[in-house]
């Protein structure tokens, strides 16, 4: 969508856009209410700081749309197909990381009782699972933080590519 088209949509289109980036309603409805935009660069700055600090039900309602890592999300909506792409760098083939995602992923369930979470998109493999192991570390205070700052750096890449100049 053009930036132009989501400044002069509806606030429900709007809002509808932007859900697929995060399905925050608080943080959709002040990006939406904040419009018009002159840029995307303006955009972007307003939904870097929208409807911050996520709550902890903002952000268990949130990670229920998001697959865990190595694992491809089903159906043809743009969020799954977003998520597709980020997790591009996730190489099934290479078993031995594969089996050590999904036994991090479990352990992680485990531990924080939520799906593990980090921006995958331009980081491999390797990389995702050697944070998943570090994380597990934390504890639930820190990794709660850091929970809603991935949250946010996935909505404001997911926006970039959503809404275009």
């Amino acid at each position: 969508m053009l930036l132009e088209e989501f400044n002069s949509a509806d606030r429900d289109g709007a809002i509808a856009a932007l859900r697929p980036c995060v399905d925050v309603t608080r943080w959709c409805e002040q990006i939406a209410d904040r419009r018009p935009y002159g840029t995307i660069e303006a955009l972007a700055a307003e939904a870097a700081g929208a409807a911050a600090p996520f709550t902890t039900d903002e952000v268990a309602a949130a990670l229920a749309h998001h697959p865990r890592i190595g694992e491809r999300a089903d159906g043809s909506s743009r969020e799954a197909a977003m998520s597709r792409a980020e997790q591009a760098g996730v190489d099934p083939a290479d078993q031995a990381v594969q089996e050590a995602l999904n036994e991090g992923n479990l352990a992680y369930e485990q531990r924080f009782g939520r799906v593990f979470l980090i921006r995958a998109a331009g980081r491999d493999a390797r990389e995702i699972l050697s944070s998943l192991q570090e994380r597990l570390r934390n504890d639930a205070e820190a990794e709660d933080r850091i929970v809603a700052e991935q949250l946010r750096e996935i909505a404001l890449l997911r926006l970039k590519g959503t809404v275009t100049a």
